[in-house]
């Protein structure tokens, strides 16, 4: 590809200062009590971040520079912003204020350690996972019961303080956690497949233009429901090196090959405890059935019916009389 231009090289680094303005913005939005505003706010701040990197790839307008300021947008942004955002709604204590800087903390961390990651020499099926959950997802989930309060137009236990408090905490964990999630910048879309996926692109927009509320709760519960999937994946893909730089299609073969062979060479679990058909019967009939060691006593049998008197021990007959 042909060098760009100085001013779209300037391109994505422009849309990461937007990203970052979006994200500040939604601190002044929870000042003045507009948390919708707020939560849009971040929502498109991270909309942004994830097209500064792919239009810098497809300018080849990458830089160091670029890199670093994402990385502190990323902080503000989904950091900084959202605790801030969570603190002016629910907190309004020193505890509040500490859980606020935790979360906060969490997110520098988390993105420190993705910047070192990418110096580091990993295998080749880790470039489709991020290790722990990556900034925009951490700050949208932190905002999650906020939106579900605002969609609800009421509160309840979700808006409660300590499961707010709570709920921070745990997604700062997950943040600096080592549990694998997918990373959508590696997914390819088949050329079969590009009309079928316009058209859910567009049935998406629509209903997160009419029920945006409702439109992300339902992406947040998605991304957390598919971390045990992710796990499991990245597992798999650890243990089947031949994987590694194959299409997804050919992994699943490959999966069912495996599953296969399996089967042929008569690979089951084992029973945990259980025994099938006579050998059931067979190990659990003396449980039931103990023979006895000793022989039983011998039936009593009844002297005095019979007319007959029983001797006692010890006792000798008398002498007979003189006459």
């Amino acid at each position: 590809m042909a060098p760009s231009t100085p001013g779209i090289r300037l391109l994505p680094n422009a849309i990461t200062v937007l990203a970052m303005c979006s994200g500040l913005s939604a601190i002044q939005f929870a000042l003045a009590g507009f948390y919708g505003l707020a939560i849009g706010a971040i929502a498109v701040a991270a909309v942004l971040d994830g097209l500064d990197g792919r239009i810098a790839r497809m300018l080849d307008a990458s830089s160091k520079m670029g890199a670093e300021l994402d990385s502190l947008a990323d902080a503000i942004s989904f950091g900084v912003a959202p605790a801030l955002v969570i603190y002016v709604w629910r907190f309004d204590d020193r505890l509040g204020w500490a859980i606020s800087l935790v979360f906060a903390v969490c997110m520098v961390l988390r993105l420190a350690r993705f910047n070192t990651l990418l110096e580091v020499e990993q295998p080749p099926y880790a470039k489709e996972f991020f290790v722990g959950v990556p900034a925009p997802a951490g700050g949208l989930l932190l905002l999650l019961p906020l939106i579900v309060d605002e969609q609800m137009h009421r509160s309840g236990w979700w808006s409660s303080t300590p499961v707010v408090m709570i709920w921070t905490v745990a997604v700062g964990v997950l943040a600096i956690s080592r549990i694998p999630t997918l990373s959508v910048k590696t997914v390819r879309v088949p050329p079969s497949y590009a009309a079928p996926l316009l058209v859910a692109v567009a049935v998406l927009g629509a209903i997160i233009f009419i029920y945006p509320l409702v439109a992300l709760i339902a992406a947040m519960v998605i991304y957390l429901a598919h971390l045990p999937y992710s796990v499991r994946r990245y597992r798999w893909l650890a243990k089947h090196p031949e994987a590694w730089e194959v299409a997804p299609a050919d992994r699943r073969a490959i999966r069912r090959a495996h599953g296969v062979a399996a089967r042929r060479l008569g690979l089951r679990r084992p029973l945990r405890g259980r025994v099938a058909g006579a050998a059931l019967r067979a190990v659990r009939l003396p449980r039931r059935h103990a023979v006895r060691s000793t022989p039983p006593p011998p039936p009593r049998r009844d002297w005095r019916g019979a007319g007959i008197r029983r001797t006692q021990k010890n006792q000798t007959t008398p002498p007979d009389q003189p006459e």
